[in-house]
């Protein structure tokens, strides 16, 4: 099983790092940029566990290690072991 993880600031908090990309973006001419938001995307390959067991766990690691619970949001999706 494969999950995917991705973690987000959460709303209000300051991300000098999407500013600094969005700034980036409009000095190459895309206007149109708005606003970034950085976040991080990971991919944990779990072995052989039950789905509601999966998502148990992942959730234990995103709150104790992934993620920074305080200023950030997590959520993750499971789905088939594929090759990535």
């Amino acid at each position: 099983m494969r999950a995917r993880v991705y973690v987000t600031l959460k709303n209000g908090v300051l991300d000098p790092q999407g500013k600094a990309v969005c700034n980036s973006l409009h000095s190459l001419g895309y206007q149109e940029v708005e606003d970034v938001r950085l976040g991080k995307y990971m991919v944990v390959r779990l072995g052989n566990i039950r789905v509601e067991e999966a998502k148990k766990r992942l959730d234990e690691m995103c709150r104790r290690l992934l993620a920074n619970t305080v200023i950030e949001d997590y959520r993750f999706e499971l789905d088939e072991d594929k090759q990535i």
